[in-house]
């Protein structure tokens, strides 16, 4: 596990036992490997900067507190249809690799010692489906493709990685809200709030900053970092 995970508040009897990499692995997720360059130019880039941005993907909080910004995408509008609802949930999955992506380059990057199996738990996710039919009862369905996929990395009763209903750890179930009734030419806007220790929260803070993308004087640090860590 996680150098800070080992030490923080989680007792004993409620740890997680698995890594989580072996669970991306498993699921076919490509975190992508460290590129550094600022934004629009290096596209394929997993760590840039803020050069040019008006807001962050993520912002971490002295307490441990995790919040990641939403992402907008999908095939278009929602409705109550078996098929139209799957689509909407496999773009809702797609939404969750990629913040999960983000979630390890903006802990790795700055080589504090932590990763992803130092996230304690995920605390709170909202989804905003995109439908103008006032009748549309599927949000939560849409939604269930974004959490889901927390809970099999993370673990939870919802995951890929649950037997009957159970699995070993419930990290990636969190508190949620989803709602339908939005406009717009995608289908789901999800965002979620996670919980690391305090401790690697202070450490990312104090060598590189509480925000990510990364300062642009912070991406030149990082652009520096030992091979072994990339």
């Amino acid at each position: 596990m996680g150098i800070f995970y080992d030490n923080s508040i989680i007792p004993d009897h409620l740890k997680r036992k698995f890594d989580v990499y072996d669970r991306i692995n498993k699921l076919g997720m490509d975190l992508g490997t460290f590129d550094v360059g600022p934004p629009p130019t290096s596209r394929d880039a997993t760590v840039t900067s803020l050069k040019g941005e008006g807001i962050s993907q993520m912002v971490f909080h002295e307490s441990g507190l995790v919040h990641l910004s939403g992402h907008g995408y999908g095939p278009g509008q929602m409705y109550d249809d078996a098929n139209r609802i799957k689509e909407g949930q496999d773009a809702a999955e797609w939404v969750a690799n990629l913040m999960i992506k983000r979630l390890h380059w903006a802990i790795t990057c700055g080589d504090e010692g932590g990763d992803l199996n130092d996230v304690l738990y995920t605390v709170k996710a909202i989804g905003m489906v995109v439908s103008t039919d006032v009748a549309f009862n599927g949000g939560p369905a849409v939604m269930n493709g974004f959490s889901e996929r927390w809970q099999s990395v993370f673990g939870g009763g919802k995951g890929e990685f649950a037997v009957d209903g159970q699995d070993q750890n419930y990290g990636g179930v969190h508190a949620r809200s989803a709602i339908g009734g939005f406009t717009g030419r995608f289908t789901i806007e999800p965002e979620i709030i996670v919980a690391i220790p305090p401790e690697l929260a202070k450490a990312i803070i104090q060598n590189r900053g509480w925000i990510y993308p990364l300062p642009p004087e912070m991406l030149d640090r990082v652009k520096f970092r030992p091979a072994q860590h990339r």
